[in-house]
């Protein structure tokens, strides 16, 4: 039986000449020196926030735009221009970043009070003290900066869903207990209906100012990867014809950039790793095969648990039965589930709502059909590719306590 060799491997990989001058280039938290097709956007943001320069509160403002249309890459450009304007002149202005979807900072609210003081230079312990404690050093910590803080939250609508929207109303009012600083939020959100949901006074508060992303189409992604790739690869080693069909891609998924990009990064990946000289389309749909199994394995693992037990639950259902499956059918193993893993069971209305967001994500097809004077429910059968079916399984159980 023949072993590999890995000096050999290593050796002959070292020797290979890279098709990449610098990969980070396609990476999604890469910021270029120039952002393309948001002008307008730019000029908004910039109109709204510009009172700061002045060291008067700007209005909180409200991003949304779906994933990959330049929202979180535009705003902390724009931020950061003016933090670099504010330097040069009064220096009445700081910006503080938070991504609401990273574990451990944004899922409770003292967690992200705490980050909050952290992201100000205030040590606060990760656990033990009073929220209303860790609110009272939070105010304090910022009225001693004598500033208008830019507090952005991306993804604003993931803290919402694991916090509640109480912690907005707290933040929004945050004004009325400074006397030296003023605080503006900034929320950026891939959910377009998020704030239809918020209480009426959080969402009058948050929303004082909204700025739309529409997606991009194929000529503008097919320019954003022209501008990138010839940074990020060497000269002529792109097939003719691979950009427009990365970019034909991005805009059949929402016009997603950061989708793009990856598509191209990691086409370019298969490339150098086969030992080819040139990133062709056959590399492409290798990439984008990947990319989508990757995509639902992640969506997947960072759901909340209310959507993990209804995702398991129709994979239980669906995964034994070759007929149709319906609603009704999935909410009743979904209260077993509940009660196997000591969750509180939804509404059958609620679960529907759930089984409509997946199908939505793609990860289900829900069709909804009528049963006359019964109403309606959902002919459910599952979309996810097969051969991720058992590790999405293992991330359902590992996420719900299960043990299968």
């Amino acid at each position: 039986m023949g072993e590999t060799n890995l000096g050999d491997l290593f050796e002959k990989y070292m020797n290979k000449e890279p098709l990449f001058v610098n990969r980070n280039i396609l990476q999604s938290n890469y910021t270029p020196e120039a952002i393309s097709h948001r002008d307008q956007q730019i000029d908004t943001i910039a109109k709204v926030l510009s009172p700061a320069l002045r060291f008067q509160k700007p209005s909180n403002l409200f991003v949304y735009g779906k994933t990959g249309t330049g929202k979180t890459l535009t705003i902390k450009y724009t931020t950061q221009e003016m933090r670099a304007a504010s330097k040069r002149s009064n220096n009445s202005v700081d910006v503080i970043f938070l991504n609401c979807k990273l574990k451990k900072i944004a899922d409770t609210e003292y967690r992200l009070v705490a980050q909050l003081c952290r992201e100000l230079g205030k040590a606060i312990p990760p656990t033990g003290l009073p929220t209303d404690e860790v609110y009272k050093i939070f105010f304090e910590t910022i009225d001693a900066k004598g500033q208008i803080i830019l507090l952005i939250l991306d993804e604003i609508d993931q803290l919402v869903k694991k916090v509640g929207d109480e912690i907005l109303y707290n933040l929004t009012r945050i004004n009325t207990e400074l006397t030296k600083s003023q605080v503006a939020i900034i929320g950026i959100s891939n959910d377009l209906t998020f704030t239809e949901f918020l209480d009426p006074r959080v969402k009058s508060s948050l929303s004082e100012e909204e700025i739309i992303f529409p997606p991009y189409n194929a000529i503008q992604l097919k320019h954003i990867l022209t501008q990138r790739s010839k940074l990020a690869f060497k000269k002529n080693v792109l097939e003719q014809g691979l950009l427009e069909k990365c970019a034909a891609f991005a805009a059949r998924e929402h016009g997603d950039a950061r989708r793009a990009l990856e598509l191209l990064r990691v086409a370019g990946e298969i490339a150098e790793r086969d030992g080819n000289d040139l990133v062709k389309i056959e590399h492409l749909d290798i990439a984008e095969e990947k990319i989508e199994k990757d995509r639902v394995l992640d969506i997947i693992s960072t759901q909340p648990k209310q959507h993990q037990a209804t995702l398991y639950s129709i994979f239980r259902v669906c995964s034994k039965r070759k007929e149709m499956v319906f609603t009704g059918e999935i909410y009743e193993v979904y209260k077993d589930v509940c009660a196997q893993t000591g969750l509180r069971p939804l509404t059958q209305r609620r679960v529907s709502d759930i089984i409509a967001e997946f199908d939505m994500l793609g990860l289900i097809n829900a069709k909804v059909i009528s049963k006359g004077r019964y109403g309606r429910t959902r002919e459910i059968s599952l979309s996810t590719p097969k051969v991720s079916n058992p590790k999405i399984k293992k991330i359902l159980e590992t996420g719900l306590d299960l043990t299968a």
